[in-house]
């Protein structure tokens, strides 16, 4: 038995040590190693290759506004939805295309709600403020709540990705819903709109709004893109509470 447990070596001489055994690395220390500078070698060029943040300049000689939004609905349904979006944003084109058309027709034409939409151009959003003008210049002729659809629809003809000069796709949707296009393009190149977006980018920071969508529910802050149900669901909550009241940071009422 002895002599079997001395021969369990594999005829290893005395004195000869296993390359597992000596300290050195081994070959999965080498190929960790490589894992590793490859990862860092990717991440390095990710880091160069993606987006730059939009840095957006105030103008702070336009005068200050209030931020009052785009209201869809009635102004005296009892529960108002704030919603805070850009509309350069993936998740608000998600939320706008397939939970809002549920949340118009079950809730708003019903007479339980009112939106009132803000934009919140964020500054890694490049072509955003373009979209947000085009937006307000729509509303002079009636035709916001079109035109926030067809932008919405259609991120992917004007967004950063797809263009550095978003006004000429943007322009062609703001013919598509039927703008009269002299004066939507004098709007554009007056920026005409451009205290009204930044009032709405106002309150969406004094309001400590940290992404979008964001809503605001009879009060209660709810970020993400929620679902109708769960729409719904805080909808029948304010319902049970007391009547509309004043919004006290836009005077509107909420």
């Amino acid at each position: 038995m002895a002599k079997q447990q001395r021969d369990g070596g594999g005829g290893r001489r005395p004195g000869v040590v296993s390359a597992a055994k000596r300290g050195g690395p081994g070959r999965g220390f080498w190929i960790a190693l490589g894992v590793l500078v490859l990862l860092g070698v990717t991440g390095l060029s990710w880091m160069a290759s993606r987006p730059k943040t939009q840095v957006t300049r105030l103008d702070p000689s336009l005068p200050a506004m209030k931020a009052e939004g785009y209201l869809l609905g009635s102004p005296t349904a009892p529960v108002e939805v704030i919603e805070f979006a850009d509309f350069e944003c993936p998740a608000c084109g998600q939320y706008a295309t397939i939970t809002e058309p549920d949340v118009r027709t079950r809730l708003v034409n019903t007479g339980q709600v009112r939106v009132r939409y803000i934009d919140y151009p964020l500054p890694m959003h490049k072509n955003t403020w373009d979209a947000s003008l085009a937006a307000a210049c729509a509303n002079d002729q009636g035709k916001f709540w079109e035109m926030h659809d067809a932008l919405f629809a259609n991120q992917d003809r004007w967004n950063s990705e797809a263009t550095t000069r978003p006004r000429g796709p943007i322009g062609d949707l703001a013919r598509s819903v039927g703008l009269d296009m002299a004066k939507y393009n004098a709007c554009m190149d007056a920026d005409t709109h451009r205290a009204k977006i930044q009032a709405h980018l106002a309150e969406a920071e004094k309001r400590q709004i940290s992404q979008t969508p964001t809503f605001v529910i009879n009060g209660l802050v709810v970020p993400g893109a929620l679902p109708y149900d769960k729409i719904k669901q805080y909808v029948e909550d304010a319902l049970k509470s007391a009547p509309a009241r004043t919004d006290t940071a836009t005077g509107t009422p909420r």
